[in-house]
């Protein structure tokens, strides 16, 4: 089988194969391997998916170093750990004034072309073309973390209004990315906390369901596959996410779900891809232990297909590249 066919039967709840399975590096995780020697094993490892992401391209901020504006107008200070992403160093809508919004500047044609390279480069992969921070992290990357929650609960219209302007944006990028012949669209925006939404469901129904639904519909539309991202505690939505057409959830994090419980209770309706925790497998245990666990996890949540074996993140820079590898070692020896 090919990749592609792996990861559509895995999505369509038929059992391929093997479980396909995907990595993803951040900066100083990928330094780390070709620091330890392991490029070439990572150059030759055979994964199923071809994508594109894109959350606001980021330009260095002239004279201060290590800050980046991205193209809704939002600075990040990459200054700390987090060299990949970084932190809002302040909000660009500081009050619940939708006049201070500005239309991010945005190049259509750059943007084009960036998914026409990710379909040449795909071969026999699976593609998706993504969104990251696409809708409450967007709205909280614009009027800062405390903000957002309080414009919830006390800026009900002004936060219905920016969300829109949001959303509007990302069909607009959706409606791009329908041009091209991608088989899924991922979406990124994180809900969840270690127990429970971060909002609470009921501001998440109110605010931001209405318009992920939008979103998840002009895929469908299109008979594209649906995958969401969010790091956290999201089971409380997940019929919700179902009945909204969602195909498959990543990251499936087993520090915070019963994997066996929750492929029990869902595994016929919804994908998982995730479940290798960077949060305490990875980073902590013997490469014995992980190639054992990699395994069971993988035998719990490829039964019948729906799932993609994946760490729960991008790998950090605190897992030991040996810890890597003895993951690698079960994902390509199936």
């Amino acid at each position: 089988m090919t990749p592609k066919q792996r990861v559509t039967d895995a999505l369509n709840h038929q059992q391929p194969d093997i479980v396909p399975y995907d990595v993803g590096f951040t900066m100083q995780a990928h330094e780390n391997m070709v620091a330890y020697g392991a490029k070439p094993r990572m150059d030759a490892i055979r994964y199923h998916f071809e994508s594109t992401y894109y959350s606001g391209d980021c330009q260095p901020v002239p004279g201060r170093p290590g800050y980046f504006i991205d193209d809704y107008g939002c600075v990040w200070n990459r200054n700390g750990a987090d060299k990949d992403i970084g932190v809002i160093d302040e909000p660009s809508i500081p009050e619940p004034d939708l006049s201070l919004w500005r239309e991010p500047s945005f190049s259509e044609e750059a943007y084009r072309k960036r998914l026409a390279a990710c379909i040449d480069n795909a071969g026999d992969r699976f593609t998706y073309a993504s969104i990251g921070f696409s809708l409450f992290e967007r709205f909280w990357t614009y009027t800062g973390f405390e903000n957002a929650l309080l414009y919830m609960a006390a800026e009900p219209e002004f936060t219905h209004a920016l969300l829109d302007r949001i959303c509007e944006f990302n069909l607009r990028l959706i409606d791009m990315m329908l041009d091209y012949p991608f088989d899924g669209i991922f979406f990124g925006d994180d809900w969840g906390q270690q127990k429970g939404l971060i909002m609470g469901a009921p501001m998440w129904r109110e605010f931001i369901k209405p318009r992920q639904a939008k979103m998840y519909k002009r895929a469908k539309d299109a008979g594209r596959f649906v995958f969401q991202h969010s790091c956290g505690d999201i089971e409380e939505i997940f019929p919700d996410l179902i009945d909204m057409g969602l195909d498959c959830y990543q990251t499936f994090q087993p520090e915070i779900y019963d994997i066996a419980a929750v492929k029990a209770k869902y595994g016929g309706r919804l994908s998982f891809f995730g479940a290798i925790s960077t949060q305490r497998l990875l980073p902590f245990e013997t490469p014995e232990f992980i190639r054992t666990e990699t395994k069971r996890i993988m035998d719990i949540l490829g039964q019948n297909g729906g799932y993609i074996a994946s760490p729960t993140h991008a790998l950090p820079g605190d897992i030991p590249a040996e810890n890597i590898l003895a993951m690698l070692d079960v994902f390509e020896g199936q």
